[in-house]
């Protein structure tokens, strides 16, 4: 798994992994015969689970946007508050948790050292910690009271891709299993929703198939100095990584947004010359992400009326928005919450594409590391 293969780079191998990957570790924690989600080396106890009163989940970069996402989905499969914090910030607010609270650290490296920091700091606090990593016996796993491994295999190239569609399934699993556990979900319930998992990995599949349509928006918008990205809720952290993602590889300077929050200052910056990206799914089942999408379309107008070229990432099948913005990412229908997973690879692929049409050394971007070690 550390030889390129037939691919030029890292990045697009890992990117091409993907369906691999989440099949790999997916598979495991689903049962579908007993309607049951299984974390095995979450060793805390349903009892202290079912007592928990708020969850903190602290991870810096690509591991932090993850965890914004999974702040959406445990909210709404276990009904528990939940704050979201960088890591490297933690220890400096004086985080007010204890016993009654829970905190899950992720790193792919298992070795960041600011998270690993804000790891010893809630514990401190009385606070059991749970970890997501991709590297089996990590410092951060070792010190951690459960384990979740992303099991997505090496990641070589800097910019992190396998690792986040891996760290936002392994949250989406804790959720169901917290919801479970906490009986917020029927085994119905958590049969639907490892169902609606286990089909991920076929989707990211088809995202792939249509590499070719980021390659050509590369080639269109490699010249460009600035993007904006966009999105409502749970894709908001898909915007924000998205942006990530060209920033670290193209050195394009790129901003993720809340596409609300784009009237209360960004505004001011569109024009023909900003390309915005924005992230305008929907799952017509759910009832809040049709509202969000309502809105989307309607901001979408007026962004064309201020002149901005617009890539839309879309669900497959999507005329509204085909018939308002200049370029169409499609991915398949999926449900609210998993739907992030299947948004980001196109985004990962256009930002690969960016740098190798700007000719810049793809897997080694420069003044970055794959695992920071110093605070």
């Amino acid at each position: 798994m550390t030889d390129k293969g037939a691919f030029p780079h890292y990045m697009l191998k890992e990117i091409f992994e993907q369906p691999e990957s989440l099949r790999r570790m997916i598979a495991s924690r689903v049962s579908l015969e007993g309607r049951s989600i299984k974390l095995e080396g979450v060793r805390i106890s349903a009892e202290e689970m079912r007592a928990l009163q708020r969850i903190n989940i602290v991870a810096s970069g690509t591991s932090r946007h993850a965890g914004m996402a999974g702040q959406y989905m445990i909210q709404a499969l276990a009904d528990l508050p939940v704050d979201v914090d960088y890591a490297s910030e933690f220890e400096y607010r004086n985080p007010l948790i204890g016993r009654s609270e829970l905190t899950i650290v992720i790193t792919q490296s298992g070795e960041t050292a600011d998270t690993t920091a804000a790891q010893r700091e809630a514990k401190a606090k009385g606070s059991r910690t749970i970890a997501i990593s991709n590297v089996e016996g990590s410092t951060i796993a070792r010190d951690a009271d459960g384990v979740i491994y992303t099991e997505a295999g090496p990641e070589i190239s800097i910019a992190s891709t396998k690792a986040f569609t891996a760290q936002m399934a392994c949250l989406f699993l804790f959720a169901a299993y917290l919801g479970q556990v906490r009986g917020r979900l029927t085994a119905e319930d958590v049969l639907s929703l490892g169902r609606q998992l286990l089909e991920i990995p076929d989707k990211v599949k088809t995202v792939l198939d249509s590499a070719s349509e980021c390659e050509r928006l590369a080639d269109h918008f490699h010249a460009a100095n600035d993007f904006l990205y966009l999105g409502r809720a749970i894709h908001y952290p898909i915007a924000m990584d998205g942006a990530l993602k060209l920033k670290e590889v193209s050195y394009i300077h790129a901003e993720g947004y809340p596409t609300g929050e784009s009237k209360h200052g960004p505004n001011a910056l569109i024009d023909e010359s900003l390309p915005l990206v924005i992230i305008a799914t929907c799952d017509k089942d759910d009832a809040g992400s049709v509202l969000r999408y309502q809105k989307t379309v309607s901001n979408i107008r007026g962004f064309k009326e201020q002149g901005s070229p617009v890539i839309a990432v879309t669900t497959a099948g999507d005329r509204e928005v085909g018939q308002l913005a200049d370029y169409l990412i499609s991915v398949p229908q999926a449900s609210e919450l998993l739907s992030p997973i299947l948004e980001i690879v196109p985004l990962q692929l256009f930002a690969y594409y960016m740098a190798v049409r700007r000719g810049l050394d793809v897997d080694r971007p420069r003044n970055l590391v794959k695992s920071v070690t110093m605070e």
